[in-house]
């Protein structure tokens, strides 16, 4: 019988009882440009016990066997600390999990998604522990990939955003080539647009309401492509009191102050990207671009808090947003201490777009062959095989 995670992404993984309340949960991966997807896989695995640990690739690493990272490794460390569901972080973990690694750091047992990850030379990452029954799955989260929000960024080399514009053929073409292809396509890979329920964000929400004396602090933004200018913003903003609300605009008004093909994600997507990270206590999904009197008193904010360095949602000849909190006597201005832009990461994908169209063409044959393997496997099994007792390796002359 197949564990209850598996097939858990709605209703959640199983829930800790107590025999497993010593449980240490090893996960590891590249956790490039950390998206909603990764974080939730970190929180099904995290059910699988009580204490999760996570191992993160360095750059050398990931470069050999998938491609440059976008996010660099002092970066990927960072975002992933800042889950809310993760305990601790091993920085520079091997590439290929082992026995060894599990022991080093007593984990009990590793949890992947049930896709196949293989090393430059095709071969199962996970082989080992599957070996001696040390590896457990939990479900891939459809619809977003790293390589799926490349493929949008690198849209936004010659195509912008328009209501009534279609895509150029270059551009479709483009698209597909990047993430998609009509009859030979990844399963894993393959742009699939993300469906959003209200059990999903349930499960990322902190779920409790304010203490009666707690210091409300609201902030907002479009938080595109979640990143670590993000992330230190949300971590001044929480130590100005004790409950953050992060209040994140429509797709509508992001784009009418960004500009072109933005945001990159859309509003349930940036909403879950927000939602995985400890200092975030509640969100409004689609809040007004000016912050209302009526808002404040809704929500109860004392404060309200904006960043210092980058004017990074101002409407030409709208008025301030933050008028009313500067009349009330309760905005604040804080420096996260970091430049970090949604539009410096585009500028790094536009800039290695040869490097990153490849990587992902790579990356997209290499998991359609391994996923033909998996059938295969399935196949001789009679039904029986999944791919957490699945050992794939394949052939890399199918994939140059």
């Amino acid at each position: 019988m197949r564990d209850p995670v598996k097939n858990d992404l709605i209703n959640g993984a199983k829930k800790p009882s107590s025999n497993n309340k010593h449980v240490k949960v090893w996960c590891d991966g590249c956790y490039d440009m950390v998206h909603f997807g990764h974080a939730n896989q970190l929180r099904q695995a995290k059910q699988f016990g009580n204490y999760l640990v996570v191992g993160v690739h360095t750059d050398e690493e990931i470069t050999l066997h998938k491609g440059p990272p976008v996010f660099n490794e002092k970066e990927r460390y960072r975002m992933v600390r800042g889950i809310k569901w993760v305990d601790e972080v091993v920085e520079g973990a091997p590439y290929v999990t082992s026995v060894a690694t599990l022991d080093k750091y007593n984990c009990d047992f590793c949890v992947h998604g049930d896709d196949i990850t293989l090393t430059a030379e095709g071969v199962d990452t996970y082989a080992e522990v599957k070996s001696c029954g040390r590896y457990k799955e939990c479900q891939r989260t459809p619809g977003v990939s790293t390589t799926d929000l490349v493929g949008r960024m690198l849209l936004l080399t010659k195509c912008h955003h328009s209501l009534n514009d279609e895509l150029t053929v270059e551009n479709r073409e483009r698209a597909l080539s990047l993430s998609t292809d009509h009859e030979a396509v990844s399963p894993w890979t393959r742009v699939s647009r993300f469906l959003p329920t209200t059990q999903t964000i349930m499960q990322f929400a902190e779920g409790h309401m304010p203490a009666k004396d707690d210091v409300i602090v609201y902030v907002c933004g479009a938080f595109d492509l979640f990143h670590i200018g993000h992330l230190c913003f949300l971590e001044e903003a929480r130590k100005l009191g004790d409950y953050l609300i992060v209040g994140i605009h429509s797709d509508q008004v992001v784009n009418e102050y960004k500009g072109e093909n933005h945001p990159i994600m859309s509003l349930h997507e940036r909403v879950l990207s927000v939602l995985a990270y400890k200092p975030v206590s509640e969100v409004v999904i689609g809040a007004p671009y000016t912050i209302t009197k009526e808002l404040i008193e809704r929500f109860n904010v004392q404060i309200v808090a904006n960043g210092s360095r980058i004017a990074s949602h101002e409407l030409p000849g709208e008025p301030d947003p933050f008028n009313v909190a500067k009349e009330l006597g309760i905005y604040k201005e804080i420096d996260s201490g970091s430049d970090m832009t949604t539009n410096m990461i585009i500028t790094r994908i536009i800039e290695h777009r040869r490097e990153f169209e490849k990587r992902n063409q790579k990356k997209e044959r290499k998991e359609l062959e391994a996923y033909r393997a998996l059938q295969a496997f399935k196949n001789d099994k009679k039904g029986g095989g999944d791919t957490e007792s699945a050992i794939i390796k394949i052939d890399l002359k199918n994939v140059q």
